[in-house]
């Protein structure tokens, strides 16, 4: 079992548009993009999410470095 061709593309062509008719689909097709579209901008945004989390983390690190290294400096030259 392949992907259908000729003549089986248009016998599911055929049969969609009974079941559905000529008006639902545009509709149907735009639902589904979207659909996709506001996936696509959820997927985005948990990236952004993501990378905003991993940099403030390496902030705080960085942040915690250079206490440490004025703290050890500090008492040093006491």
């Amino acid at each position: 079992m392949g992907i259908p061709s000729g003549m089986e593309l248009v016998i599911i062509v055929l049969v969609v548009l009974l079941l559905f008719g000529g008006k639902k689909i545009p509709e149907l097709a735009k639902g589904l993009g979207s659909g996709i579209k506001n996936f696509k901008n959820a997927v985005k945004d948990e990236d952004k999410t993501e990378n905003v989390a991993e940099t403030d983390k390496k902030d705080e690190i960085e942040k915690k470095a250079e206490a440490t290294t004025t703290e050890n400096k500090e008492n040093k030259t006491v």
